[in-house]
């Protein structure tokens, strides 16, 4: 017979993640490809990679996240072009700086993907389980203990718990202590993060709307929304796809709408008081705008299939938390819902979070040593942000396990930089969502050059491996060729004869240009990238010298360890906020609130003893 006693289910990894929604997925899987054993928790595996709102990938911003996330060697590009069902490219009439590409994806197959690749990625353990507390010794984590008494060691755990800290889900008078989509909620995390780690909570609030039936709506009467005839992947090595079989549809609120809303405001969960976290500005509820957007009369909604094999059906735009007993009249009073049947009510949820200043912008925890956080935790919004902040955290979670030092992503390298560095040098008093206004250099990052600024990085770092580094290294080559025979190759436009950089300037498409070069078979995002460096070239230059000043002071690096109550003429407010947030760069700390250009001008003298 076997010793029992021997026998135990604790054990040992290099790093634990905790939760396996987008910023768990990308975290473990970095952890794992750059050679650590890493345990993924999840506390239910039905919950893996699960799209828990829209029924999308990308979008305004949101898509550069995602080819950044692939340039690095993450998998949410892979995994969208894999299960998308259509695809549109997003601001196409404007600026290629603000182009961003969306895809419609079917939520059942996106969870099956991405929990086979989880399940099949060596050094990766997925287990699911609930964490009780977290393990602390001294100012280091050293691993977690699971409600049901099973002992994890490790030397970095990663925070990707979404918003399943205490949750509830709130309908009307409603409170129900679940997460999203009624799974389990995680119970006892929050008070171990309080108690054994010392780190303050505060509660936010996000919600969704109901998912209907298909069968139950007049198609007719709403807004056919196709997807587009050009090609588009997210993932550099995926096959360029014209994704146009499933379609989308537009519609509209009425009066009627906005009669019964008001009429019933007093029931809302929000203007009733019984929701008390902070929701988000960019995505409010329906009753948000007929509070906030009085004088109008009508709010327009998308909506999308949820898969391939449902009849559920996505209502984008008119999320609320009312009773149901209002919430169908709401929806029937909508032309093309007259007889709409809901299969999913919809609601709000609120959960715990932490303030993100308290980590430095490699999302390691400022006090902890080997203590990591990344997604919805960290007050953010979204399944893109989420994943692009756990490719973050699991690549320096598993530099920290080999004794390495953190990698910063900076904000003229990428959007994935400007978020990191708006979380944890002024925080978020909402739940943060990634917009292109936020960075003040998206000339320069564009979602298309995203494998060309980041796909050398990739490279380094060593998740950009095998097939997806050739391809990086193919379109650099190809995009320094197209590059070379615009500014040197004659052709014939508007009648004269000139260099094509010249035609380019003037109006030239690249799909021409494409046209002229194809007898060089270089590939069409290579020419499409020349091109565009070529017509915006003035402007393009301009940014880059932005960029270089700004970069003498993000090269200043100041010490994580310093009192600024020790440093003479900072003010008091600046001494506070400096030691709040313990920037690493002078760059870093002229951006944080409380801040002036004085006390800049003093730290630059005092601490980098470099004379004004």
């Amino acid at each position: 017979m076997d010793d029992l006693s021997a026998m135990s289910a604790d054990y040992s990894a290099d790093a634990i993640v905790v939760g396996a929604g987008h910023a768990g997925i990308e975290a473990g899987l970095a952890l794992a490809r750059l050679g650590a054993k890493v345990t993924v928790l999840s506390i239910t595996l039905d919950n893996i990679g699960y799209l828990a709102c829209n029924p999308s990938i990308g979008g305004s911003a949101k898509g550069h996240l995602v080819r950044e996330i692939d340039a690095l060697g993450g998998e949410m590009g892979i995994a969208a072009d894999k299960c998308c069902v259509q695809l549109r490219m997003l601001n196409s009439g404007k600026g290629p700086a603000v182009h961003s590409l969306r895809a419609q994806v079917d939520k059942y197959a996106y969870h099956t993907y991405m929990k086979n690749v989880l399940e099949n990625t060596p050094g990766l353990t997925l287990r699911q389980g609930e964490v009780k507390r977290i393990l602390i010794d001294g100012d280091r984590v050293e691993g977690i203990e699971t409600v049901l008494g099973q002992t994890i060691k490790a030397k970095a755990v990663v925070l990707a718990c979404g918003v399943y800290l205490k949750s509830d889900i709130i309908i009307g008078n409603v409170i129900e202590h679940r997460g999203p989509v009624c799974f389990n909620r995680a119970n006892s995390l929050s008070e171990s993060l309080e108690r054994d780690c010392g780190i303050a909570l505060r509660r936010f609030k996000t919600g969704t709307p109901a998912r209907i039936n298909g069968d139950t709506v007049d198609f007719s009467a709403l807004e056919v929304q196709c997807g587009e005839d050009t090609p588009y992947s997210f993932s550099l090595t995926g096959k360029k796809v014209n994704k146009k079989g499933r379609v989308c549809y537009l519609g509209y609120t009425n009066p009627r709408t906005h009669e019964i809303i008001r009429e019933n405001l007093s029931l809302s969960p929000k203007y009733g008081g019984l929701i008390h976290g902070t929701g988000a500005r960019y995505c409010p509820s329906i009753e948000d705008k007929i509070v906030r957007f009085a004088d109008r009369d009508r709010h327009q909604f998308f909506l999308e299939p949820e898969g391939g094999d449902t009849k559920e059906m996505y209502v984008q735009g008119i999320s609320t938390s009312l009773p149901v007993s209002v919430q169908l009249p709401v929806y029937r009073s909508i032309r093309g819902f007259e007889k709409v049947e809901i299969m999913r009510d919809a609601y709000a949820i609120e959960y715990d979070c932490i303030d993100p200043s308290e980590l430095f912008p490699t999302l390691a925890h400022k006090r902890l040593e080997g203590l990591f956080f990344a997604g919805q935790i960290n007050g953010t919004s979204g399944y893109e942000e989420a994943a692009a902040q756990g490719l973050v955290a699991g690549i320096n979670a598993a530099r920290y396990v080999a004794g390495k030092s953190g990698i910063v992503f900076s904000r003229k390298q990428s959007y994935i930089g400007v978020m990191c560095d708006d979380l944890v040098t002024k925080g978020t008093e909402e739940p943060y969502r990634m917009l292109s206004a936020r960075s003040e250099h998206r000339l320069l990052l564009r979602q298309d050059n995203a494998d060309l600024r980041l796909g050398g990085i990739g490279s380094d770092i060593g998740l950009l491996t095998g097939k997806r580094k050739n391809a990086y290294t193919k379109l650099k080559k190809h995009t320094e060729r197209a590059l070379a025979l615009i500014s040197s190759e004659s052709t014939v436009f508007d009648g004269e004869k000139m260099k094509i950089a010249d035609a380019v300037k003037r109006g030239m498409e690249w799909t021409r240009v494409a046209r002229i070069l194809a007898p060089y078979k270089l590939c069409d995002m290579a020419v499409f990238e020349a091109a565009t460096e070529v017509r915006y070239d003035g402007y393009i230059r301009r940014e880059e010298r932005a960029v270089r000043e700004k970069m003498r002071l993000e090269n200043m690096p100041l010490s994580a360890d310093t009192d600024y109550f020790t440093v003479g003429g900072l003010r008091t407010e600046a001494c506070e906020r400096l030691n709040a947030v313990r920037p690493l760069s002078i760059g870093q700390a002229s951006r944080i609130s409380g801040v002036t250009s004085a006390d800049v001008s003093v730290l630059i003298v005092k601490c980098c003893g470099i004379k004004q």
